[in-house]
């Protein structure tokens, strides 16, 4: 099969984490010569300072950056018109459990009614055409929850359990509609929880290893042994890329690390790393405490990922021993960038909501 090919790709989200990944991967691990149009409202987790080395390559050459909430049709329809978009890979949503709990309002906006945005702008401008793609970037949380065994599939029933996976179930229906409906080219990904560099530090991995980094207490959610299974960011970046050349229109693809850690274990597997690296401050697991656990706290994820690497040929290539490591190197070498995101104001909101137990 002819792998499709783009001349303007619009990216959103792309100054958060994955997003930010994925420019990166683009312009250093594929052969395409399309620009990349990177749309982000740089909300909190969105930093500019991840692509840096991207802006001062491709800056207004291949690479160009707008500050631009995707709620905001006028604006995103502007910038698609004076680009020619002929792909959109939509990462930009909400993305933290957490935060959806205490305030749900942010991501129902932004994940459902910024990915309509999109949908509507795609849709007005492409009309008929077959020769574009809008990917939807999602996550298995909209399977809902898993018991000791059984993995989630492309045609396991949807069942969130969360403000942030409803919403983003919400989205997920809906770019599926719009292919059905109106026959908009769309392709879905649901992928498990990503780690690596250029994380916001409220996610578990780069939390802890900050919080050792600091001697501040490593919250454990419960009993700990709730389960997830991690997959380098890198490699969904590939995952995501094989689909956008290759997928089949209107299908859902699986990306999954096949790597599942309960988080306690995973915890302590950081802790012995960090030990190694700094011993005078070890044991780091000194530093566990368990918390209250989160409500609506899903026990269990784990996914299939049979169809992507059967239709399109991929696989992981990052064992979880090294990506961890290397992972946890990025973060000890990147000082600079951490200071630069702990001096917001996420920090007051982490020590307010996270309650011992």
């Amino acid at each position: 099969m002819k792998k499709r090919e783009y001349k303007n790709i619009m990216v959103t989200g792309g100054s958060g984490f994955i997003g930010s990944n994925f420019i990166h991967y683009f312009f250093e691990k594929t052969n395409s010569k399309a620009n990349i149009i990177n749309l982000d409202k740089l909300t909190y987790a969105g930093n500019p300072n991840n692509l840096t080395e991207i802006q001062n390559k491709y800056g207004n050459k291949r690479y160009f950056f707008y500050k631009q909430d995707i709620c905001d049709f006028g604006g995103v329809n502007k910038i698609f018109q004076e680009h020619e978009i002929d792909c959109i890979i939509h990462f930009a949503a909400e993305s933290h459990v957490d935060r959806s709990i205490f305030g749900p309002k942010e991501f129902i906006e932004s994940n459902i009614m910024g990915t309509f945005n999109l949908l509507e702008v795609a849709r007005q401008n492409w009309k008929d055409r077959q020769d574009v793609l809008f990917q939807h970037t999602s996550t298995d949380e909209v399977y809902g929850s898993l018991g000791d065994t059984g993995f989630f599939f492309e045609d396991t029933s949807y069942d969130p359990r969360s403000p942030y996976s409803a919403s983003k179930a919400a989205s997920d229906h809906l770019v599926s509609a719009y292919y059905h409906t109106y026959g908009l080219p769309v392709t879905i990904s649901n992928c498990t929880n990503n780690y690596g560099a250029y994380q916001f530090p409220e996610k578990l991995i780069p939390l802890m290893i900050m919080n050792m980094m600091e001697k501040k207490d490593l919250p454990v959610y419960g009993d700990g042994k709730n389960i997830r299974d991690w997959l380098f960011v890198e490699d969904h970046c590939s995952g995501i890329w094989a689909i956008v050349t290759a997928g089949r229109y209107g299908e859902t693809y699986n990306i999954g690390g096949e790597n599942e850690w309960e988080n306690i274990k995973l915890i302590h597997e950081m802790c012995k790393i960090m030990d190694e690296r700094f011993p005078e401050n070890a044991p780091h697991n000194k530093l566990i405490v368990y918390v209250k656990d989160r409500p609506g706290h899903d026990r269990r994820y784990a996914i299939n990922c049979d169809k992507i690497k059967n239709e399109l040929g991929w696989t992981q290539s990052v064992d979880f021993a090294a990506g961890l490591r290397k992972t946890v190197d990025w973060y000890l070498d990147n000082q600079e960038w951490i200071d630069n995101i702990r001096s917001g104001e996420y920090l007051k909101w982490i020590e307010k909501n996270y309650e011992r137990r």
